[in-house]
């Protein structure tokens, strides 16, 4: 009973302090308002506008496809990879055989 009477005595008086202090905050303590145009940030995106643009006349970026080439098995040779359900292939079996895909190999 007296930690109920406490708990309710200590909420009214931190509401009454709350009250009281609202209105006098400091101005010191807060932050300054943010200017009407945002320079640094533009002057940060035109120097990385201009950074890209010497970066891609300098490598030459190219988006090219390169076509891939798989290289040849025998028989006998594993020919593809099992990870979960999916099967890769390592390489492409020779004229006549095929690549098994339970034993993963080339018959």
């Amino acid at each position: 009973m007296e930690n109920l009477r406490a708990v309710i005595y200590l909420s009214i008086f931190l509401s009454v302090m709350t009250y009281v202090c609202q209105g006098e905050r400091s101005t010191e303590n807060q932050l300054p308002s943010a200017p009407d145009e945002p320079t640094f940030g533009l002057e940060l995106a035109e120097a990385l506008q201009g950074l890209l643009d010497e970066a891609d006349s300098r490598v030459g970026l190219s988006v090219e496809k390169k076509a891939s080439v798989i290289p040849r098995c025998d028989v006998g040779e594993r020919c593809a990879m099992k990870h979960g359900p999916r099967i890769g292939r390592l390489c492409d079996c020779l004229r006549g055989t095929a690549c098994n895909t339970f034993f993963l190999r080339c018959y």
